[in-house]
């Protein structure tokens, strides 16, 4: 099956189901704006405390913080977001369509890297196991070629971003010809510079009102805030302060379900490190954030590292985390080495000392940071990619959602077989026992048949059937997501069955 239509799939299956709808539908809706429904917002809070458990529980020295959304504007023009958070935008002067005119150009290139991994597939199959993946690379003319191909375009294409020449990006587009996916034209605008922030007013007259942001990022609340934290917390240099909090974007290409959003969730920690230790802790971080990832279980091979082409303002290293989605490896979280910019900045325009006094060298400085930042509803997006399948059995099919049991927005459904003979008010009472420790669902509706399907298809790991047997021996059956294996167990055996599966411990002790 084409991976656009798998796409179409996953976000049908997200609006069937309870996970995602479209924010103010009934009005037709408003672009790249969505809400989370009853089973998004279990899921979405469970990454979040997968994430904040990861951060300030198993680290003694990273605390947490929840700083306003609303910030003072000088804050957005010490952190260069006022002159320099833009992105390059291009327009299509037949389908009146905008696009980024660097994520054109890196489709590009995701298309010449996927000729050669075509090429590559059709090797795999031809040779089998005499195949020498790294010997074809290095000697088939096809791929040869077309890396090539591919080294010439990201070569020129990072020195236009880092040169900030916007008419050399809008000549690599024509170059190369890009045509415009609604039009399929090449008629093409300037490339131009588009700030993203959002800009409100707060006062109580039109007369005397403020012009201030929406934060595009969380991070520099955590930045204003750091010598509150440091000394009110007595945290002693490396440290870090993580945050979860919502932050505004006036994305020029939002598309993509919710990989591309204008509001959205970010998950931030800036570690404060000793000057000149910042690369060394950036690639602790790396290595950290990774095995976090890949902890999931959606297969180390969906995951690389991608350097960046062009370093932020703030950046004397970068990198992204990049999962494999239905539409290509795309970003799902950045380590940044931040440098002292932040706090300085802060330290020049506020006119006041963000220092810390060090006791070992007797001294004191700006610290230096180390920044991991990951969006939680590409985490979501991303988890819900990797979890959806689409099974062949012997008699039937099922949609099933492999979603890792602690992540899993219902961690058990109980059913009875009838609806008489007391069989519901058992379900009940083992509800009741468990339901301050799990997310249950009763469901006595249709066959049981169908019921396991409507639980594969939102991820419920386990459920658990109430029989006539119940009523002699205590026992009932309990049902595995991902084998449909079946097996009788105690009652009083179904809290430690479930906790071994569905605790954080499993995911942190293989991270």
């Amino acid at each position: 099956m084409a991976q656009e239509d798998i796409f179409k799939k996953l976000v049908a299956h997200c609006k069937e189901y309870g996970f995602v709808f479209q924010s103010s539908e009934i009005y037709d809706g408003l672009g790249a704006v969505y809400d989370y429904g009853q089973l998004g917002v279990e899921l979405k809070n469970n990454i979040k405390k997968y994430w904040w458990d990861s951060m300030v529980l198993l680290h003694e020295n990273v605390v947490g913080l929840d700083s306003a959304i609303f910030m003072h504007p000088t804050i957005w023009k010490a952190s260069g977001h006022v002159d320099a958070f833009s992105d390059p935008l291009i327009d299509n002067k037949d389908s009146k369509k905008r696009y980024r005119a660097d994520v054109l150009i890196e489709e590009q290139l995701a298309k010449i890297e996927g000729k050669i991994e075509k090429e590559i597939t059709k090797a795999k199959k031809r040779f089998g196991d005499a195949f020498d993946e790294q010997q074809f690379r290095e000697t088939n003319p096809r791929v040869l070629a077309n890396k090539k191909k591919f080294d010439e375009l990201h070569t020129r294409f990072a020195k236009a971003l880092n040169d900030g020449d916007l008419d050399e990006l809008k000549q690599i587009i024509i170059d190369q010809g890009i045509v415009c996916p609604v039009s399929g034209s090449r008629n093409w605008t300037d490339v131009r510079q588009f700030n993203l922030m959002f800009a409100t007013e707060m006062g109580a007259t039109a007369e005397g009102a403020s012009t201030i942001y929406l934060r595009p990022e969380t991070a520099q609340g955590i930045f204003v805030n750091y010598l509150n934290v440091q000394k009110t917390g007595r945290m002693k240099i490396p440290f870090g302060i993580a945050q979860i909090g919502k932050a505004f974007r006036n994305e020029i290409v939002a598309r993509q379900f919710i990989f591309r959003m204008r509001e959205f969730e970010q998950m931030e920690m800036q570690f404060f490190v000793r000057p000149g230790t910042e690369l060394e802790w950036f690639e602790k971080w790396k290595e950290t954030r990774m095995n976090w990832h890949r902890a999931l279980g959606f297969g180390d091979e969906n995951y690389r590292f991608h350097e960046h082409e062009k370093l932020a303002h703030y950046a004397n290293a970068a990198v992204d985390v990049e999962y494999k989605f239905p539409f290509g490896f795309k970003e799902v979280e950045g380590i940044h080495s931040r440098t002292d910019f932040d706090l300085s900045q802060h330290e020049e325009y506020s006119g006041k000392k963000i220092r810390y006094f060090d006791p070992e060298l007797n001294e004191s400085y700006v610290p230096f940071v180390v920044e991991t930042s990951i969006g939680v509803d590409r985490m979501f997006l991303q988890i819900i990619s990797a979890a959806y399948t689409e099974e062949k059995l012997e008699k039937d099919s099922r949609i099933v959602l492999r979603i890792p049991a602690p992540l899993a927005p219902v961690k058990l459904a109980v059913l009875p077989l009838v609806k008489k003979d007391g069989l519901p008010e058992i379900a009940r009472n083992i509800i009741n026992d468990l339901k301050f420790d799990f997310n249950c669902q009763y469901d006595e509706k249709d066959s049981i048949g169908k019921r396991y399907r409507r639980q594969d298809a939102i991820g419920t790991p386990f459920c658990v059937t109430i029989d006539h047997q119940t009523i002699d021996d205590n026992t009932v059956t309990i049902r595995y997501r991902d084998t449909m294996a079946q097996k009788r167990v105690a009652i009083e055996e179904l809290r430690g069955i479930i906790d071994a599966q569905v605790s954080f411990k499993k995911l942190f002790g293989q991270a």
